[in-house]
């Protein structure tokens, strides 16, 4: 990277407040953000059957090595900070990992119940490479062992619980100053938003800001998935543990 610019890589699994935090940090003026560059990656090389496989797979570049380099191009004019939401089960073996040297890293957890409550809403089928887990501890122990420190993990129910004190906390272990803009922003679908939004998208269009968790009803719903959708949870929890060590 020849430029000044601030890249932050947030490293998450899907339902995890991933596009909430997404319009948090594109509220801010000096910010630009992309959502999921590599979604279209993953599709061809897996053939999985997601909602609008079709029209990501045209809309969207199948192409990791051109994927890194928009990732590492200039920013638009007035624009010094580029935040960069990426799923972590997108990062398949064969994607190259030399484009994430220099950037500035975190990661964004959430409870393997609450994810597979929330996740089985838009995709009946679900295993636990979906919910990217075991690929996100790769991930982090990676970034720490080439960086020589741990990078900041923020949990998705401290988030909704605290905004702004969380907010704060990431924002100062990622080397920026925090922006009270980051707290609320309008509603409705935006530009930046992939074109995968009408399926799963729905509720953070109606949001103007991180609402207060409502744990009991993601526990009640997490309870009445099947037993074999329920044990996918027991093998992501120690993954999710270790990870939560580390949190803000």
């Amino acid at each position: 990277m020849q430029d000044n610019a601030i890249r932050i890589a947030m490293w998450s699994g899907p339902r995890n407040i991933s596009t909430a935090m997404m319009r948090s940090f594109e509220n801010r003026a000096d910010t630009v953000v992309i959502d999921e560059p590599f979604y279209a990656c993953y599709l061809k090389a897996t053939g999985l059957d997601h909602p609008g496989r079709d029209l990501i797979l045209k809309e969207q570049a199948s192409d990791w090595h051109s994927v890194a380099l928009d990732l590492l191009a200039p920013l638009p004019k007035g624009k010094s900070v580029f935040y960069q939401k990426h799923m972590c089960h997108h990062m398949r073996p064969e994607i190259g990992l030399d484009w994430i040297a220099g950037m500035r890293h975190a990661f964004l957890i959430r409870d393997p119940r609450h994810m597979l409550a929330s996740y089985v809403k838009s995709r009946a089928e679900v295993s636990l490479k979906d919910l990217g887990l075991e690929r996100q501890l790769e991930l982090f122990e990676r970034v720490a062992d080439e960086t020589g420190k741990v990078p900041p993990v923020v949990d998705s129910a401290d988030v909704l619980a605290a905004p702004h004190d969380k907010l704060e906390a990431l924002c100062r272990a990622l080397g920026i100053p925090f922006d009270a803009a980051m707290l609320s922003w309008p509603k409705g679908r935006r530009d930046s938003d992939g074109i995968w939004a009408p399926w799963w998208y729905a509720s953070v269009e109606q949001s103007t800001g991180f609402s207060a968790p409502d744990d009991s009803k993601r526990d009640a719903e997490f309870d009445a998935l099947p037993p074999e959708v329920r044990r996918i949870a027991d093998e992501g929890q120690p993954i999710y543990e270790k990870l939560s060590a580390h949190k803000l």
